[in-house]
C-alpha cells in the first residue's frame, strides 16, 4: 500500500515533536520514546529525520564553530584535502600559538596508521614545535624524512632541523638530508645528488603519502635570511625574479609557479612531493606569510593547511 501525503505530513509533525524534545526540551531517546508511545528505535530516526528534513537548525556557540566555518570555507575556495583553523588569540605575539598543537596533532594521527608509510617533513619554528608536543610513540613501521639540509653558509647546523628529534619521539627509522639548504652552484648539487646516500633520501622523499613543511615569506625578516642560508644578494635575485615565498628553500611566485632561477638552481632540498599522489600540509600564521600560503595553495604546491581564524580570514 503507497503512502499518502498525509502519512508523510503526519511524518514530519513527529519527527518535529521529537527534534524538539531532544534539541530543546533536553530529553533523551528513552523519554521520547514513552513521552510519544514508540519503541526507541522509533525516537531515534525521527530525531534523525528532524535533521535531514531541515525541521532544526543547530547552532554551536563557541569560537571553535567559526573556525569550523572558514575551514570548511577554505577547503572548498582551495580544493584542499585538509584544513584545520584554530582560534586566534590578540594578544600574543607567537608565531605558533595554536598551530603546533593543531599540527601535532595531524601528525599522531598519521603516525597512528598501521599501514607503514613514510612521511616527510621541513624544517623552521612552527614544526619544531609541534614535533616537541607529540606524545612518546612505537611507529618502527613507518619512515621518516627531511625534505631539506639544515647546513646554513657558514657550515653551522639550524637548530630549527626536526628530523632527529620527531625520530626520538616516535621511535620511526629517520632519514636526514645531509646537504646544504643551497649549494654554491647547480654543478655542485648535481655531484652531491648523485651519492647514494642522497639518492636513497630524495627517492624516499618522492613516494612520501604526507608532508608537513613550513613557508617561508622574502621580506627583510625572511627566515632563510636571519637564519643565515642565503645572502642578501640571493634575495635580491629572488625579488627580481618575482619570487613570493619559499617552502624547503623553493621559490616561487605569486601563482605558486616554482621559479625558474638561478637561484632555484642551486636549492639542494628534495622536490616536494607532489599533492597529486602526496598530501602536502603547509603549518602557518600570520600576515606577512599569508601571500605565500595562498600562492602555495593556489599553485597546488600543497593541499593541506594548519593556520589559525585571523589568518583564515586573510586567505578568504
Amino acid at each position: 500500500m503507497s503512502r499518502t501525503r498525509g502519512d508523510d505530513a503526519s511524518r514530519l509533525d513527529d519527527a518535529a515533536r521529537a527534534g524538539w524534545l531532544y534539541y530543546v526540551a533536553g530529553n533523551t531517546q528513552e523519554e521520547i520514546a514513552a513521552k510519544l508511545g514508540i519503541s526507541r528505535q522509533s525516537a531515534q530516526r525521527l530525531v534523525s529525520l528532524s535533521v535531514s528534513a531541515g525541521l532544526v537548525k543547530v547552532r554551536i556557540d563557541h569560537p571553535i564553530a567559526v573556525c569550523l566555518e572558514l575551514s570548511k570555507s577554505l577547503k572548498a575556495r582551495y580544493g584542499l584535502a585538509i584544513c584545520e583553523v584554530v582560534p586566534s588569540d590578540p594578544a600574543s605575539v607567537s608565531t605558533t600559538l595554536g598551530i603546533a598543537a593543531a599540527c601535532a596533532t595531524e601528525m599522531e594521527r598519521w603516525l597512528g596508521q598501521s599501514e607503514p608509510l613514510v612521511l616527510a617533513i621541513g624544517t623552521g619554528r612552527t614544526l619544531k614545535a609541534a614535533v616537541a608536543l607529540l606524545p612518546g610513540m612505537k611507529c618502527p613501521q613507518h619512515r621518516v624524512v627531511s625534505l631539506t639540509g639544515n647546513i646554513a653558509l657558514d657550515g653551522s647546523a639550524s637548530v630549527y632541523n626536526v628530523i632527529f628529534t620527531m625520530a626520538d619521539a616516535v621511535q620511526a627509522r629517520h632519514y636526514p638530508m645531509p646537504l646544504p639548504v643551497i649549494v654554491s652552484s647547480p654543478e655542485e648539487r648535481a655531484l652531491l645528488h648523485e651519492q647514494k646516500v642522497v639518492q636513497r633520501t630524495l627517492a624516499l622523499a618522492a613516494v612520501a603519502k604526507v608532508a608537513f613543511v613550513g613557508v617561508g615569506e622574502l621580506g627583510r625578516k625572511a627566515p632563510l635570511v636571519v637564519d643565515g642560508f642565503i645572502t642578501a644578494a640571493d634575495q635580491a635575485e629572488l625579488h627580481a625574479a618575482g619570487a613570493i615565498g619559499e617552502i624547503v628553500g623553493w621559490a616561487f611566485d605569486e601563482t605558486g609557479t616554482i621559479i625558474d632561477c638561478g637561484f632555484n638552481d642551486r636549492v639542494a632540498s628534495a622536490p616536494i612531493p607532489s599533492t597529486k599522489h602526496s598530501d602536502v600540509v603547509v603549518v602557518g600564521m600570520g600576515p606577512a606569510k599569508a601571500p605565500a600560503m595562498r600562492a602555495a595553495m593556489l599553485g597546488l604546491i600543497v593541499n593541506g593547511l594548519i593556520t589559525d581564524e585571523a589568518t583564515a580570514r586573510l586567505l578568504l
